[in-house]
């Protein structure tokens, strides 16, 4: 590829005009210049040469059309290590006070939630140790039971 084109096309842009145009060649587009047999002997017909050749030459039709930033009309300063500083501090300040209210309504809400259960009348029972060791007893039995089934059942 020349510095002509390098100059003016990305090489991404070149390889995707090289590839549309080599496409349409391919589909019997007409061939923009005027080749000699002994040209096209030399390109040994190959579509992909063909393209490159038109390329270089300019006779394509083809227009890149590049996306461009929006003007903005906003000066952008540079930041003195100072301002820096105190612009962290104010986020801070104001990180901190977003905290402190998201705490409150947190108590808050945890104040209605408590009020709520008290007028519910749930009332949460007192663990016995007596009640857990009467279900503890009543595991260990259902265990032995099925040990039995299942001893009995081998053994037949």
């Amino acid at each position: 590829m020349n510095t002509k084109l390098e100059d003016k096309y990305t090489r991404y842009e070149v390889a995707r005009i090289l590839g549309a145009r080599s496409l349409q060649l391919a589909m019997d587009a007409p061939v923009l210049l005027k080749l000699s047999p002994e040209e096209e002997e030399e390109l040994n017909y190959d579509v992909m040469k063909i393209a490159e050749k038109e390329l270089e030459s300019g006779v394509l039709p083809i227009t890149v059309k590049r996306p461009l930033p929006k003007k903005s009309e906003k000066e952008i300063k540079k930041l003195t290590n100072k301002e820096i500083r105190e612009q962290l501090e104010k986020k801070a300040e104001q990180d901190e006070k977003e905290m402190k209210k998201l705490e409150e309504k947190k108590k808050e809400i945890e104040k209605q939630d408590e009020k709520e259960i008290e007028e519910e009348g749930e009332i949460m029972k007192i663990a016995n140790p007596d009640d857990e060791e009467d279900e503890l007893e009543e595991e260990e039995d259902s265990k032995e039971i099925w040990l039995i089934l299942f001893l009995s059942i081998l053994h037949n």
